[in-house]
């Protein structure tokens, strides 16, 4: 690894920092590049995404995608976390914490909002930034495609039932155009754009020629990663700062969440003996949220001010840090599993 890769978590505290002062120096940059949105996706933060999925899809062997189904493990612990597991544990946090441990600190009108916005981050795991944290963890990208594919399916189907049944509403209106204008600019078009360039790598000079590629366009792909780190947290730099206490209330239980699906579905995976690049990113995809799809449904439902609103965002800002200690435990763990 390179210095600037083996200090990554240093330059995304850094990025924290610069996106929450920029934000207050410069608010109507920000507020710009904010507006910038459709379907409550941001367009800005969506190029550098597709930036960091890119190098990922490159690697993707479209003509391997059918061994897959051969080695389902990974599948089952993908479906079985995200499904029957993620959404509940969730909502009983939400609960635990905001009727009850912190029910003294909060305003009591409030709960059932913070315990709403838990529940939609619950019920919508991660389609784009998953394929980043499985680069970074030397996932298996043909088994990530489909672990995100089949999700993406799944969701279609199953993610206002859930959330209609966890919340006890009944008029749930999923936004179908950030869940397809989502899953189109961070699935399809970057798959499209890697097998184009995969096949005219391989027809100049292999899988060598692919490596080589990827490699060169490695460093743009860390930089989207920082880059989205600063607009994130820029976007949000007035919620931190005004309500820091709230923050870290409504950050404590998405912490716990967060971990305890991982080690789910890391210790599920190495008891069943699965390879170290299919079980990290399938513990990976446990952990990370939707947060476009959470966000929308969250304003739809609550309104924009709301308090379900908040805990979404909160759960975008928490995401990059958690996710990246995640990575470096898998990788530092590797030599335990299979090969």
């Amino acid at each position: 690894m390179s210095l600037f890769e083996r200090y990554l978590s240093l330059w995304v505290l850094l990025c924290i920092i610069a996106g929450i002062t920029l934000a207050n120096v410069m608010p109507g940059v920000f507020g710009l590049l904010a507006s910038l949105e459709y379907a409550s996706v941001n367009l800005v933060v969506a190029v550098l995404i597709w930036a960091m999925v890119y190098p990922m899809m490159v690697a993707v062997d479209l003509g391997a995608l059918k061994g897959v189904g051969k080695r389902p493990k990974g599948l089952v612990i993908t479906v079985v976390v995200n499904w029957f597991i993620k959404p509940f544990t969730m909502a009983a946090l939400g609960v635990l914490f905001f009727n009850h441990v912190f029910a003294g600190m909060i305003n009591p009108d409030d709960a059932g909002q913070y315990i709403a916005g838990l529940i939609l981050l619950g019920a919508a795991p991660c389609t784009a930034m998953v394929f980043v944290w499985s680069q970074m963890t030397k996932g298996d990208p043909n088994y990530t495609l489909v672990q995100v594919s089949l999700n993406d399916v799944i969701m279609v189907f199953a993610f206002a039932p859930i959330v209609a049944l966890l919340l006890g509403v009944t008029n749930i209106a999923v936004p179908w155009e950030t869940l397809v204008l989502s899953v189109v600019l961070y699935v399809v078009l970057p798959l499209v754009a890697g097998a184009i360039t995969r096949a005219r790598l391989i027809a100049q000079g292999g899988v060598v020629a692919v490596a080589a590629f990827t490699a060169r366009i490695k460093p743009a792909s860390v930089m989207g990663l920082l880059l989205t780190v600063v607009l994130l947290f820029g976007f949000q730099g007035n919620v931190i700062l005004d309500n820091p206490f709230l923050i870290v209330l409504l950050a404590t239980p998405i912490l716990i969440q967060s971990y305890a699906m991982f080690a789910i579905a890391y210790v599920w995976a190495w008891k069943w003996k699965v390879p170290h690049n299919v079980a990290a990113p399938c513990a990976l995809i446990g952990t990370s949220n939707f947060f476009e799809l959470a966000v929308a449904v969250a304003i739809g439902l609550f309104g924009l001010n709301s308090g379900a609103a908040l805990v979404t965002v909160v759960g975008v800002l928490v995401e990059v840090p958690v996710m990246l200690s995640l990575v470096w435990f898998a990788n530092r763990t590797r030599e335990s599993f299979p090969a």
